[in-house]
């Protein structure tokens, strides 16, 4: 029986706080069958507590991931390489082990001020963003 091997991806941002981490979560949860995702920032801080709420609430698990610097990837081969802000593309506009660099960008919810209600409708608002995106880009994917 043949192995077929999965496409890694890794999804870049400033922080690797929120979208990537999302993206990261949601990839590996939608699509785990055919895809392998990994996230890393251009200067890495610390997970947003909200977007592993938001999440939470998809029933995707975020609560041990960490944030990664982008170094932690050097010499790494991937499918597709994602910058999912404007920032990481302009600091990594050409990653050497991708096969396909892509980018989108979407807001930034760590920015958000307001009520806790109000951060996480933000949040709510990009991962479903995220979610959207990948289904339309990924949905096509051979099973």
């Amino acid at each position: 029986m043949e192995t077929q091997s999965k496409e890694r991806v890794l999804f870049l941002c400033t922080h690797n706080s929120a979208r990537s981490q999302m993206a990261e979560g949601l990839m590996n949860a939608l699509y785990a069958d055919n895809f392998e995702a990994y996230s890393a920032g251009t200067h890495p801080t610390a997970v947003n507590p909200h977007s592993v709420k938001a999440l939470a609430e998809l029933g995707i698990d975020l609560s041990k991931n960490r944030a990664k610097d982008l170094s932690a990837y050097a010499g790494q081969k991937f499918d597709y390489v994602i910058t999912v802000c404007d920032n990481a593309k302009e600091e990594c506009p050409y990653f050497p082990g991708a096969k396909k660099q892509l980018h989108v960008s979407f807001d930034d919810p760590s920015a958000l001020k307001g009520s806790e209600e109000d951060i996480m409708q933000g949040f709510r608002r990009v991962r479903d963003e995220i979610k959207d995106w990948m289904k339309k880009e990924f949905d096509q994917a051979p099973k």
